[in-house]
Order: structure tokens, then C-alpha cells, then sequence
């Protein structure tokens, strides 16, 4: 296949090193997660105090028999609530919190794959397009001539009308097979600047990706069970669930907190200037009956327990089935290369040996058209088979799981979710991000 000329060819490595470090759509999925990390300091939350202050001011009327007195009455008071048992409540929401954060990760996992993926098949698409473009302008040119020649044999009488015609013809056709290759390939540049995020200009057609595929269909399968994002992401959500279901059973429990409070007032009544009191309380809550809504949500969440466990075993399924797939497709399209290379090579012989016998007259011009037109099938046929050859590696590597940005040994910052999540895990205060905002 040939690459776009210019001075230096941008490799396809450089092009999935700039959609991992540009995407618009992945960048989105790491704000998700970020989001996502939140739910764990919510949770924690349970374990903190709660602290309120108040302060209150009026004017307070008393009247008599034959009097009325206005007195201004002031007073502000601190209160500090603990939780000391919330039937594990916290807990138990606090591990499903972290469980979904681990889901979260690996969900974005399988979007970096889903993009790595998206900017491998657009760079062979591109590079693709372009010997394509190449090739019929080769065939626009070959036919060109084509006509010419047929001219000058009907003008000395060699040749007849229907020569020059069949030849126009065509050329006509290849002209707007090249109007069509240029269009695709405008679109393929479309793509490429919206997933990589820079237009596309010299891109090399070396992709050394057959190194990083699987050997065996065995390997594959077995690769995926461990490194597939998918599989991971559906076992975390089984356990947020799980967490789920004791959460909910918690609201059944008792609930244990203490309360403290201090409060001054000022004119707190007729005879006294100010008053200072302090409190404390031990409260103990037991849930008797809620009406029913907490044994729903306990059987509901427990639906939803089974719903992901079976869910799991789907997400094996495909995957493995995906994996066995993508393997046929890449050896099929290894066996199709060199089919379509000998084909190549049998139809140019072919081509210049009916060239030659129309000279002598033993071949007509019709003969030549169509010899040139099952060569440029096949040259088609050729660059199609390197370009599926490519991208079915790419997918092979993504359904095992293993296309990421490590794996591939991309040169860009490595996104680490884990940053992010210690620096809120533990903040009990402060509205600004990490990042400032």
C-alpha cells in the first residue's frame, strides 16, 4: 500500500499516540470517571460529623392589665451530630462506591480500545484511499492514451469507429471511478482529523502490527479472560450490586448517633440578661415499620444483583465469540495477500502479452480494455487485502483486550485514574477540583 508523499511520514504509532492524548470523546470518558471517583468521599461521608450553627433575633411582646412590654431577644447556638452505627450502611456504600469507580475504570479502558481501534482503521483507510486514488489515475492516464492510439489507428485506416468509442468509454468510466476514490478519500481525511485530531498528510503505510498479535487462537482466548476490559467492568458491577442489596438490608437496623450543642441567648426572658446551655444526647433509632418500601427496594436491588451476574456471563460470551472472529478474519486476510499478489503478477503479464498481440493483430482494442480493467480489479483487490490484513490485526489485539496505550508502546503521558482519585478520595471540605475549577 502506498503512503501520502512528503517529507516525513507521521507512523500510525504517532497517530494513536495523538487520538489517545486528543480525543474529544475519550477526554469526555475521563471527565466521567472523574465524576464517577466522587461517589466514594459522598459515601465516607457517613463516617463525619455533621456541624450547623444558628442564629436567631426578634422582639418579643408581653402584656397585662393596663400595660404591653417589648423585649429584643437574641441567640445563636452550635450542634455537632455523630453517627456511631448506621446498620453498616456506610460501610457497605462505601465498597459500592469503589466498586462502581473500578467498573467506571474499566469502562473507560474499553473507550481508550474503542478509540486506538476507531484511529488504527482510519490511518489504513486513509493510506488505503490514497493508492486507490493513485491507482485509477494511473488508469485514467493508461486509458488516455488508449484513445489516443485508437485515433491514430482509425485516422490511417487501421482501426475502426467502435475502437475509438469502446476506448472513450472507458476512460469515462475510470474517470468517474477516480471523481469516487477522491471522494472517499476526502471523507477518510475527515475522519482521520476528527478522531486523531490533526489532519492527515504523510502517513507511512509500515504498520508492524502483526508482532503484537496473539499466536494462537488459545492465547487469545485465554488473553482475553485476563485482560478484557468488558469482563472486568461486568465483575465490578456484580459486586456494587452485591453492596447494594446490604446497604438497603442496613435500613432495617438500628441507628446510633450522639448530639452536642451550645447555645447563648440574649433577654431570654424578663429576669435574666443572658443565658448560656450545653447539651449532649444519645440517640438511639429503630425502624419498626416503613410501610413495605424498604423490603422492595431490598428484593428490587437483589433483581438487580441477578440481572448483572447474568449479565457477566453474556459479556464472557460475546467477548470469547468476538475473539474467535477476529481471529478468522486476520487469517483470512493473511491468506488473502498473497492470493491477490499473484493475481497482480498473473494480470500484468496477461496485460502486456494482449498489448503485444494487438500490435501484430492478433488482439483487438476491446481485448486490451478489458485485460486492463481486470488488472486494476486485482490491483484493488490487493491494496483492499493489505488494508484488511491491518485493521483485522487491530482487532484481533482489541478483543483480547490488550490494545491500550502500554501494550502498544505509544510515546504520550499515560492518563493515570488513580491521581485523581486519591487526591478527593479523603477531602472532607473544599469545592474546587483538583485541577482548580
Amino acid at each position: 500500500m502506498a503512503s501520502v508523499s512528503g517529507s516525513r511520514a507521521e507512523t500510525i504509532a504517532e497517530a494513536l499516540a495523538l487520538a489517545y492524548a486528543n480525543n474529544p470523546t475519550l477526554n469526555a470518558a475521563r471527565a466521567e470517571l472523574r465524576g464517577v471517583d466522587e461517589r466514594v468521599p459522598q459515601a465516607l461521608a457517613g463516617w463525619r460529623p455533621t456541624i450547623t450553627a444558628n442564629a436567631g433575633v426578634g422582639s418579643i411582646r408581653s402584656s397585662g392589665s393596663g400595660f404591653s412590654n417589648y423585649r429584643n431577644n437574641a441567640s445563636i447556638s452550635l450542634t455537632v451530630q455523630q453517627a456511631l452505627f448506621r446498620g453498616f450502611r456506610t460501610v457497605n456504600s462505601t465498597r459500592q462506591a469503589e466498586a462502581i469507580v473500578r467498573s467506571q475504570r474499566e469502562s473507560l479502558s474499553a473507550t481508550e480500545q474503542d478509540i486506538l481501534l476507531s484511529a488504527a482503521e482510519i490511518y489504513v483507510n486513509v493510506i488505503r484511499d490514497t493508492a486507490l486514488v493513485s491507482l485509477q489515475r494511473s488508469d485514467v492516464e493508461f486509458l488516455a492514451e488508449q484513445v489516443r492510439a485508437a485515433r491514430d489507428r482509425f485516422e490511417v485506416g487501421e482501426g475502426t469507429r467502435t475502437d475509438v468509442s469502446q476506448a472513450e468509454a472507458r476512460r469515462a468510466e475510470a474517470q468517474a471511478s477516480l471523481n469516487s476514490a477522491m471522494a472517499n478519500l476526502n471523507s477518510s481525511r475527515a475522519i482521520y482529523r476528527q478522531i486523531v485530531g490533526i489532519e492527515a498528510r504523510s502517513l507511512s503505510a509500515s504498520t508492524p502490527v502483526g508482532k503484537l498479535v496473539p499466536k494462537s487462537l488459545e492465547v487469545a482466548l485465554r488473553t482475553s479472560e485476563e485482560s478484557q476490559p468488558l469482563i472486568r467492568q461486568a465483575q465490578h458491577l456484580v459486586d456494587a450490586a452485591q453492596f447494594a442489596v446490604k446497604t438497603i438490608e442496613g435500613e432495617a437496623l438500628p441507628t446510633v448517633s450522639v448530639e452536642g450543642s451550645i447555645e447563648r441567648s440574649w433577654n431570654p426572658s424578663s429576669n435574666v440578661a443572658v443565658s448560656n446551655s450545653a447539651s449532649v444526647f444519645g440517640r438511639v433509632s429503630v425502624p419498626i415499620y416503613q410501610g413495605g418500601t424498604t423490603s422492595s427496594r431490598v428484593r428490587q436491588a437483589k433483581e438487580e444483583l441477578g440481572r448483572t451476574q447474568i449479565q457477566l456471563d453474556v459479556v464472557r460470551d460475546r467477548i470469547r465469540a468476538n475473539v474467535i472472529s477476529a481471529w478468522g478474519q486476520y487469517q483470512a486476510a493473511e491468506a488473502s495477500i498473497s492470493a491477490a499478489q499473484a493475481a497482480v503478477e498473473a494480470q500484468q503479464l496477461a496485460l502486456e502479452g494482449v498489448i503485444e498481440e494487438q500490435r501484430v493483430g492478433q488482439r483487438t482494442t476491446l481485448d486490451v480494455l478489458d485485460a486492463q480493467r481486470e488488472l486494476v480489479d486485482q490491483r484493488v483487490n490487493l491494496v483492499t487485502a493489505q488494508r484488511n490484513r491491518i485493521v483485522a490485526a487491530f482487532q484481533l489485539i482489541s478483543a483480547t483486550g490488550r490494545l491500550d496505550a502500554e501494550y502498544l508502546g505509544l510515546k504520550v503521558a499515560r492518563y493515570d485514574p488513580k491521581e485523581h482519585y486519591d487526591k478527593v478520595r479523603d477531602k472532607w471540605f473544599g469545592m474546587r477540583t483538583p485541577d482548580g475549577r
